[in-house]
């Protein structure tokens, strides 16, 4: 350790603990990511690619790009610099398909491991880069059912999945760029080359009518694409889902298109121009081969399933929606008891919901008191916006829309405000008006108690044949004053109820 890593540790004794630092050591592109804290959910305090095609040319001649050598060694001397100067530790790089396949592979992490010596150096067998892709989806889709294609520059990582389970495993060398080196260019040649190395995985044929599993940039940059075509209101590739027709649509289009058509295209990253008709192409196989019935893509891969292993089990264990709404809140809530508290409050109000509705529920308890260090007049749309973009993983779309718009309402949000729109987009009816019951319902709660679980006990929600009836301790400090009355109107008239309230002594 130097003594500029030794001052930091001094100055600032839990960042060296709570800091850790990976770098994934492309065919494309090297990244070094930074994560902070120990949590269900991961958190990114830095991230930086670099593109070098590191593996371009490799089928011919059996080598890493020389350039891209040199390159790779200027970018992970700075990737050493950052990761010292955030006090991260030691950085890890996983080296995957290019290192490991080229003959001058071992050669090339013998001279990084010398000139960098304070960087671990971790050349990942197909196996494991498929098992870490794997884990890192899991983390932040746990119930996953169906096949994993991670897609890289190098390889195509296949993995089955089994609601949440990790199954059969294989590596195929059809990664956009030693596809198009390996096919000359030639896009009917390249078709097929993947529909052969598809036919020698016979177990991702278990995947009929379950979902796709996407990951990997240039699968990633088809996301992008077709967001921006369709005018989707959320711009988050991560739990981005379309059905299997749109997903062979868009392959079919960006197959189709040449290059000037494509650099056209709203979305399209500059430097994925080259690989976007290769990754079309593959997933128009996958479909093909899978017969998935929907496709759903994944900011998660390699990365986040290292990070994960890091995790302490009893925080692998979490459920990642309630630990996201926990984690957005920790260090604002005034008192961390009130969320338990509205749990068993708002029970009441919803007999019948299913264990996903509940998890719903439980969360937007967790996230209630977001925006207590808001301006009054902007609470509202700052929560909103706070909850639909924030960067829990394990928030799908449907979960960020119905916990944003619950916090909106929570905070007393006209129902028509414009700029609730994108939530109410992804929402049906039924969920729509869940939420917007429990965003009145959470408004009662505090009112009624100031945001004190004390004040609260005082209170009780029941509901009897037709009514809605609202119980208060005389001696608890809540009486029925004329904002609750017209908060337990309001909340009353959601369920199709009369409002009564009723004293005990």
């Amino acid at each position: 350790m130097d003594q500029f890593t030794s001052e930091l540790d001094d100055r600032h004794p839990r960042l060296a603990a709570t800091r850790r630092a990976v770098v994934d050591l492309g065919s494309n592109s090297v990244r070094l990511v930074i994560y902070e804290g120990e949590a269900r959910n991961p958190v990114q305090i830095f991230n930086e690619k670099a593109v070098l095609r590191l593996a371009k040319g490799m089928t011919r001649t059996g080598q890493l790009d020389s350039g891209a050598m040199q390159q790779a060694e200027t970018v992970l001397r700075r990737y050493d610099a950052i990761t010292r100067a955030m006090g991260a530790g030691a950085c890890e790089i996983l080296a995957t398909s290019a290192v490991r396949d080229a003959e001058n592979g071992p050669e090339f992490i013998k001279r990084l491991q010398k000139r960098l010596p304070d960087m671990t150096f971790n050349v990942l067998s197909g196996e494991a880069e498929a098992q870490l892709s794997a884990e890192g989806v899991l983390c932040g889709i746990p119930g996953a059912d169906g096949v994993l294609a991670d897609l890289g520059g190098g390889s195509l990582e296949l993995v089955r999945l089994d609601a949440g389970r990790i199954g059969d495993a294989a590596t195929l060398p059809v990664g956009v760029i030693r596809l198009a080196d390996r096919a000359g260019g030639d896009l009917l040649k390249a078709r097929t080359i993947v529909t052969e190395a598809l036919e020698q995985t016979p177990f991702i044929a278990e995947g009929a009518g379950r979902d796709l599993y996407l990951s990997g940039g240039a699968f990633r940059a088809l996301a992008r694409i077709h967001i921006m075509q369709t005018g989707y209101p959320l711009n988050m590739v991560h739990h981005y889902t379309i059905g299997r027709e749109e997903a062979r649509d868009l392959a079919g289009v960006i197959g189709e298109a040449g290059r000037k058509l494509i650099e056209r295209m709203p979305g399209v990253p500059r430097r994925r121009i080259e690989d976007l008709p290769y990754a079309a192409l593959i997933l128009r196989r996958l479909l093909r081969a899978t017969a998935a019935a929907r496709v759903v893509f994944s900011a998660n891969g390699l990365r986040e399933g290292w990070f994960a292993r890091m995790m302490p089990e009893e925080i692998r264990a979490e459920d990642p929606l309630l630990a996201a709404g926990r984690d957005l809140t920790r260090g604002i809530l005034r008192d961390p008891a009130l969320p338990p508290a509205l749990i068993t409050w708002t029970n009441p109000l919803f007999p019948a919901e299913t264990g996903a509705q509940r998890r719903l529920r439980e969360a937007a308890c967790w996230l209630s008191d977001i925006g207590s260090h808001e301006h009054p007049e902007y609470r509202a749309e700052q929560a909103f916006f706070r909850v639909l973009r924030q960067p829990g993983i394990g928030l799908d779309h449907h979960a960020r829309a119905f916990l944003a718009l619950t916090m909106a309402l929570r905070y007393e949000a006209e129902p028509d405000s414009a700029f609730l729109s994108p939530a109410r987009s992804l929402l049906d009816l039924h969920a729509a008006r869940r939420s917007e019951t429990l965003g009145a319902a959470l408004r009662l709660a505090y009112t009624l108690s100031a945001g004190t679980p004390q004040l609260l006990a005082g209170t009780s929600l029941t509901i009897a044949p037709g009514r809605l009836i609202l119980r208060l301790s005389e001696s608890n400090g809540v009486f029925a004053g004329e904002s609750v009355l017209r908060r337990l109107d309001r909340l009353a008239q959601m369920l199709g109820l009369e409002a009564e309230t009723e004293a005990v002594r």
